[in-house]
């Protein structure tokens, strides 16, 4: 049996990676004796590889070295879908996303002119073009933090697209859960904050 269903995989490479340029904090989960270690970090794909950073201080850096086994997993748009926008009354209640599922092996970049050129690369790709920021080689706060960051890149070795759209509807009630989602999207984040700050 196939999980999830064939119209709710997607593994266009070419899709999963606008995803993981979209949407570039990543969920990572690495198993030591049993246990999972968490952490949310941005990651940027070069050359088929994720490349990321992470606080020597937290505890899952240790285990991210060695060609360690790793699961990444980025998280796209989400939201809940009434059946009050079909079309018909045929329809159940559901919860449309898209996420990318990858796995990989962790090795360590112990090179600290390789980490300063990945975080000046890294926050030149996460500057939107208003903003205009440029991490200078010679920054002085930067040349403090080096020596408590953790270089690290993913090779890959298994991609998945899990993207629940609604595909298995017909045209218009696809077309009425995409608007949901991208209206729900914007709306949801923007209540969001205004309760939470």
């Amino acid at each position: 049996m196939s999980y999830p269903p064939k119209h709710h995989q997607d593994n266009d490479k070419n899709h999963i990676i606008e995803v993981i340029k979209a949407y570039p904090l990543a969920t990572l989960i690495s198993i030591k004796n049993n246990k999972p270690f968490i952490s949310h970090l941005p990651l940027i794909l070069n050359n088929d590889k994720l490349i990321g950073h992470i606080d020597k201080n937290n505890p899952q850096a240790e285990l991210l070295a060695n060609n360690s086994p790793i699961t990444v997993i980025f998280s796209g748009p989400q939201c809940y879908i009434s059946p009050s926008i079909y079309e018909g009354d045929s329809q159940l209640p559901t919860w449309n996303y898209i996420k990318v599922h990858i796995e990989g092996k962790v090795i360590a970049i112990n090179d600290k002119n390789a980490l300063k050129q990945s975080l000046i690369g890294m926050t030149q790709f996460l500057e939107s073009p208003e903003h205009k920021y440029v991490l200078e080689a010679d920054n002085p706060k930067m040349a403090l933090y080096l020596d408590y960051i953790a270089m690290f890149e993913i090779e890959i070795t298994g991609w998945e697209g899990k993207f629940k759209l609604s595909q298995d509807k017909q045209k218009t009630n696809f077309i009425a859960a995409k608007n949901m989602l991208i209206e729900s999207t914007k709306k949801n984040i923007e209540e969001f904050l205004k309760k939470l700050l």
